[in-house]
C-alpha cells in the first residue's frame, strides 16, 4: 500500500496492511525544534539546518531524511522543505515552494532557520515580544520555550460590551485568486508524492473568540451575555463559510484530510456543559464543516481538540467530523477502550499513542513500547486509527524514546494487531 491508499483506508474505518504513522502532518502531532535537533545528532542525521516553521510553538518541519526513517505517511501542504529525498523532484519543489528563511538561535542554544517575516523584539529583560499595529501580543519570557498570547494586543475585542462596540472589527472575506497558489502546490504534491496531504483550514469558533475577548470574558459572554456572544460566533461562521467554500474547490480535489481546530477541553472535562455548546457552538461547527463537505466531498475532516471532551463527541460526530485529534488520554472522560468502543465505528482517532506529559518524557525505551503496543492494541483493530503521541513532542524528550516511539508503531502496528 501506498502512504495515501494507507491512510484513506484507516480513515475509512477499515484495516490497512498497518497502521498509518503521523509525524508534523500538522501543528499538533509535530516536534519542538530543540528535540527535533537533539533527534537528527542522535540518528547522526547532518543534513540542513532545522526549519522552525511554528514560531510560537517553536515546532520544526520534519525533514524527507526523518519522514523516511520513520514510515511517516502524512505530510502538511504547509511544508517548505522537500518531503522526498529523490534530487530532482527536491530541488523542484524547494525552487517553488521553499519560502525565504534566516538563522536564529534556540533557547537550548542551538541553531535553526526561521521565516523572513518572523521578527520579534528583545523585552529587556532577557526574552522576546512580537507586536502588531495594536501593541504587544505575545511573549516568550527569558528561560520560557514558547510565544504566549500576551500583553495590550493579545484580545482585540477585549472592551466590547455591546453588538455596536463590533463595528469596527474586520473578519476576513477570501478571493478565489488567493488560492491558486495553494492549490497548484497541492496538485504537485499529489501528483509526485504518495503522501496522504493534510491541510488545515481553522475553521474554529470557541477557541478564537476566547483570543478576541479574553478566556475567562468570553466563558461570561456564553453564560450571561448570549446576544453578544451570538453576534461573535454569527460572524465568525459566516466568514468560515464563505472561505472554507473557496479553500475547498481550489485543493480539496487534491488533498486527503482537512484539519479544523476548537480547543473545546480542559483536563478535567469540557470547557463548558454539553448543553451550552449544542446551543451555542455546536451550530457553528457544523454549519461550517458542512460547507466543507459540499465544497468537496472527499477529504476527511479532522479535528482537533484538546482535554476531556468525551460529552461532546455525540455532537461532533453529528457534525461531520472524521476524525478526532489528539485523543488527550489523561484528561478526564477519554479512556482509550471507552472511546474505541463507544465511538470508534463512526469516529476515527489521531493520536494517543503515547502520553508525551508521561512515558514519552519520563519513562525508558522499553516504557514507551509498552506503552505503544497497548494503544495500538485498543485503537487500532478494524481501522479508525492513525499513531500518533498525544500533542506534540516537547524539548525535553530524549530522543531515544522518540526513535523507540516511531519503531513501535511501525513494529506492533502490523495487521492484524497482536
Amino acid at each position: 500500500m501506498t502512504s495515501r491508499e494507507r491512510v484513506r483506508t484507516a480513515l475509512s474505518h477499515r484495516e490497512p496492511d498497518r497502521v498509518p504513522i503521523d509525524l508534523g502532518g500538522m501543528g499538533s502531532t509535530g516536534i519542538m525544534t530543540v528535540a527535533y535537533n537533539k533527534l537528527k545528532s542522535h540518528l547522526g542525521l547532518n543534513t540542513r539546518p532545522s526549519r522552525m516553521y511554528d514560531t510560537g510553538q517553536q515546532l520544526a518541519e520534519p525533514e524527507a531524511e526523518i519522514l523516511e526513517r520513520f514510515r511517516v505517511d502524512v505530510i502538511a501542504l504547509s511544508r517548505t522543505y522537500s518531503p522526498v529525498t529523490d534530487p530532482e523532484l527536491s530541488r523542484e519543489y524547494e525552487a517553488k515552494y521553499g519560502g525565504s528563511w534566516k538563522p536564529w538561535t534556540l533557547p537550548d542554544g542551538s541553531s535553526c532557520e526561521v521565516p523572513d517575516g518572523f521578527k520579534p523584539e528583545p523585552d529587556g529583560q532577557g526574552g522576546w515580544v512580537l507586536k502588531n499595529e495594536r501593541g504587544v501580543y505575545a511573549a516568550m519570557p527569558k528561560g520560557a520555550l514558547y510565544f504566549d498570547a500576551s500583553g495590550p494586543a493579545a484580545n482585540e475585542l477585549g472592551t466590547a460590551e455591546t453588538v455596536e462596540d463590533l463595528a469596527s472589527w474586520k473578519l476576513h472575506y477570501a478571493e478565489p485568486e488567493q488560492f491558486s497558489s495553494l492549490r497548484e502546490k497541492a496538485k504537485w504534491l499529489h501528483e509526485n508524492t504518495d503522501f496522504a496531504i493534510m491541510c488545515g483550514f481553522g475553521g474554529g469558533t470557541h477557541e478564537p473568540a476566547q483570543g478576541l475577548r479574553g478566556w475567562g470574558q468570553w466563558m461570561m459572554d456564553l453564560a450571561a451575555d448570549r446576544t453578544l456572544a451570538d453576534e461573535i460566533i454569527g460572524r465568525l461562521t459566516e466568514a468560515h463559510v464563505h472561505n472554507v467554500k473557496l479553500f475547498m474547490e481550489a485543493v480539496g480535489p487534491y488533498l486527503d484530510i482537512v484539519q479544523m481546530g476548537d480547543d473545546l477541553g480542559t483536563q478535567a472535562g469540557p470547557q463548558m456543559s454539553p448543553q451550552m455548546y449544542h446551543e451555542t457552538i455546536h451550530p457553528a461547527h457544523k454549519a461550517v464543516y458542512q460547507a466543507a463537505r459540499a465544497a468537496h466531498e472527499y477529504p476527511f475532516i479532522f479535528l482537533h481538540s484538546c482535554g476531556g471532551i468525551q460529552p461532546l463527541i455525540p455532537d461532533l460526530i453529528d457534525e461531520g467530523v472524521d476524525v478526532l485529534n489528539p485523543v488527550q488520554t489523561n484528561a478526564a472522560g477519554m479512556d482509550p477502550a471507552g472511546l474505541k468502543r463507544d465511538f470508534g465505528d463512526k469516529l476515527a482517532f489521531w493520536g494517543g499513542g503515547v502520553e508525551v506529559a508521561g512515558a514519552l518524557t519520563d519513562g525508558t525505551p522499553a516504557d514507551v513500547k509498552r506503552q505503544v503496543r497497548e494503544r495500538l492494541r485498543i485503537f487500532a483493530p478494524g481501522g479508525g486509527y492513525v499513531f500518533n503521541q498525544v500533542h506534540n513532542i516537547q524539548a525535553n524528550v530524549p530522543p531515544a524514546n522518540i526513535v523507540a516511539m516511531f519503531d513501535a508503531a511501525y513494529e506492533y502496528g502490523k495487521y492484524p494487531i497482536a
